[in-house]
């Protein structure tokens, strides 16, 4: 698995995939590990609301506020996904971690964050219901969409113009496997 990093610390780090796939986790871990700062892009992509993730802030207000919070640290992690929005970010990537896990796996992660997140709200009649069951649709179509929506084929093309060395993580392991692939690259 040599990336062919030299011997330069990697201080900018982008963390991609499907929602479910531990993109957050895997951050916030290596974030602890390596005392960078992490940023997650949904905290850039939707405006804070009494019902969460509904409202999208406009793409040049999500590019300005993560390009500030960006330049106030010289190392920092990134998660989620900045495909249609955040390309000008791409320069500034010193490597860029794709993960891919099975979608059954990735579909019970959500259910579960979902019910934590939600609770009752989330079951038939509750003010969640349909948004949450909307969104597992989505996160199923993961694997086999094309590009109209946040996909494997998606991110495999945004994957193929970087520039960046690539590490890609494409099953099921616990967080610590994760963290010690990244770190013996790095």
């Amino acid at each position: 698995m040599d990336l062919n990093l030299g011997k330069k610390m990697i201080s900018r780090i982008h963390i991609l995939g499907a929602s479910g796939s531990g993109t957050t986790t895997l951050a916030k871990a290596l974030a602890k590990e390596l005392r960078y700062k992490h940023f997650d892009t949904d905290d850039y992509y939707w405006i804070p609301s009494e019902i969460p993730f509904t409202r999208p802030r406009p793409i040049e207000a999500r590019q300005s506020l993560l390009k500030k919070d960006l330049k106030k640290h010289d190392s920092w992690i990134l998660s989620g996904s900045l495909c249609g929005w955040g390309d000008i970010f791409i320069p500034h990537f010193e490597l860029v971690i794709y993960l891919w896990i099975p979608q059954d796996i990735r579909i019970s992660r959500l259910v579960k964050r979902e019910k934590e997140r939600y609770g009752s709200a989330i079951e038939p009649g509750g003010n969640r219901h349909e948004l949450s069951s909307e969104f597992i649709k989505w996160a199923e179509k993961y694997d086999e969409a094309d590009v109209e929506i946040r996909s494997k084929r998606l991110h495999e093309i945004w994957l193929s113009r970087l520039e960046c060395p690539i590490l890609r993580i494409e099953k099921d392991m616990t967080v610590k496997e994760r963290v010690n692939i990244v770190m013996s690259i790095i």
